[in-house]
């Protein structure tokens, strides 16, 4: 039996980043992990392959629609889709071993395999690599960061042949001539502008009568419209009933959400993209006395599960699924463990959709303003005023700010338009300091960027933006 002070479930971003922290602090930490590589599925198979894709797929859709062209660049670009999934690959290979780098860098040791909780401060391995059989861990602090997997969808059964999860809409060799995607989320709305700049004719069917949900409603709507000028068509307030496969494509039975009269939608592909559920069985929970709520998930207070010593971060506990918030919940959990006071601010985890325009945003919404009966005032800015927009000819959407009527104090922000998932920053460090909109306001910002959209927003708070 090897004795480590903490051994980590999981080599996702949670468990590499706390594998990584424990080294730091001087603790003799494992990370157990079975996948062939570290980084789980957000290195591996969902955000960062996704967002190589989709820049590839961007620049593509650039060279062979109007942009370049009105550039002056005239071009007759050439798909090389094989190309495309080759250096996407290669960008996450580079990726994986970094953290390979940094694990003997931290001396963590990665155990290669599927972990078991035994019993308190026991872990058994099922070894993947070419030793094979099991090896047995012990430890003070055990922290589970096992992720999430996608959410099934009933009657309609993922082969990853015509029917596919996030992973096989990331490995397609060939572009489908009409892809519907079930769920009208991140995941699907990403996957679903990769394959409509390359070529396909993208359907999103969502249940809900908008899509993303939880987003502020405005940007909401604003994406849609753009993505729909794209080419993506939406059926909203619709569900998937059941779904017949072939060699050659699949059959949707598509019904309106409240009941009614069902279509049939035919694809050679389908994306299922309703979700994700946490990753929690077979872990051996009940072996030191832990259960799951029905969505499988793990509670916890501070990151602490009720089993002493065991402990919980990422998507298997509440919160947002975001690959952010896994990574500060591990600074913070490992922090704790060595008797530092680490915390995570919840209300302060950006959320980004890498869509063209982007959609970026961080703190409340105006409608769950309105729901709490909080008094605040709004304060707007268009990309279409911005002069680097302008110049660039990129200037859908807006700069919202959201701030206390009384105070002044940023309550929320929500940003659609190009690259705002790099500006949203500014707001997650103001907003953790309690800046007023006023702050914003008279901080001078470089000209021409689209960050000057950020600061005429705040300015708008009182009206007083200057550039519109």
């Amino acid at each position: 039996m090897s004795t480590y002070d903490v051994v980590i479930l999981g080599g996702g971003p949670g468990g590499y980043n706390a594998a990584i922290r424990a080294g730091q602090l001087g603790l003799k930490a494992a990370c157990v992990e079975g996948r062939a590589t570290l980084g789980g599925t957000c290195l591996n198979v969902g955000c960062m392959p996704s967002k190589a894709l989709l820049h590839a797929s961007e620049l593509y859709d650039a060279a062979m629609g109007s942009e370049f062209a009105s550039l002056g660049i005239e071009v007759k670009p050439t798909l090389n889709l094989a190309q495309m999934m080759k250096q996407k690959d290669e960008s996450v290979t580079g990726l994986t071993k970094g953290i390979e780098f940094l694990f003997r860098k931290n001396k963590v040791d990665w155990i290669k395999g599927w972990g078991h909780i035994d019993g308190p401060g026991k872990v058994t391995v099922t070894v993947t690599d070419n030793a094979g059989g099991k090896t047995e861990l012990s430890a003070k602090d055990i922290i589970i960061a096992t992720g999430s997997e996608p959410t099934p969808l009933p009657g309609v059964d993922i082969d990853n042949k015509r029917i596919l999860d996030s992973t096989g809409a990331l490995s397609l060799t060939e572009v489908p001539k009409h892809l519907v995607v079930i769920g009208a989320g991140v995941i699907g709305l990403e996957l679903g502008s990769v394959w409509r700049r390359l070529g396909a004719q993208v359907t999103v069917v969502e249940f809900l009568d908008r899509i993303c949900p939880g987003v502020d409603g405005e940007a909401g709507k604003t994406l849609q419209r753009s993505l729909s000028k794209q080419g993506i068509s939406f059926k909203l307030s619709s569900k998937v009933t059941s779904a017949t496969s072939s060699d050659t494509g699949v059959q949707l039975s598509v019904e309106p959400a409240a009941g009614g009269t069902a279509e049939v939608l035919e694809a050679d592909y389908v994306l299922v993209a309703i979700g994700r559920r946490p990753y929690t069985q077979g872990l051996g929970l009940e072996n030191v006395g832990l259960t799951t709520d029905k969505r499988g998930m793990l509670t916890n207070k501070g990151h602490r599960t009720e089993a002493a010593g065991v402990w919980v971060i990422g998507d298997v506990t509440s919160g947002p699924m975001l690959a952010h918030k896994a990574e500060d919940e591990a600074m913070a959990c490992v922090e704790q463990i060595v008797g530092k006071a680490g915390e995570v601010n919840y209300d302060l985890i950006p959320n980004v959709i890498y869509t063209k325009p982007e959609l970026a945003s961080v703190g409340k919404t105006e409608e769950q303003l309105k729901a709490e009966g909080r008094a605040f005032k709004v304060g707007k800015f268009p990309f279409t005023a911005n002069s680097r927009a302008k110049i660039n000819h990129e200037t859908e959407g807006f700069a919202k700010v959201l701030a206390d009527e009384r105070t002044d104090e940023i309550l929320g922000v929500h940003l659609v338009g190009p690259s705002v998932s790099e500006m949203i920053g500014e707001y997650c460090v103001a907003m953790e300091f309690s800046a007023s909109a006023e702050d914003i306001a008279l901080t001078c910002h470089p000209h021409p960027t689209r960050s000057e959209a950020l600061r005429q927003a705040a300015m708008n708070v009182e009206g007083m933006a200057t550039q519109m």
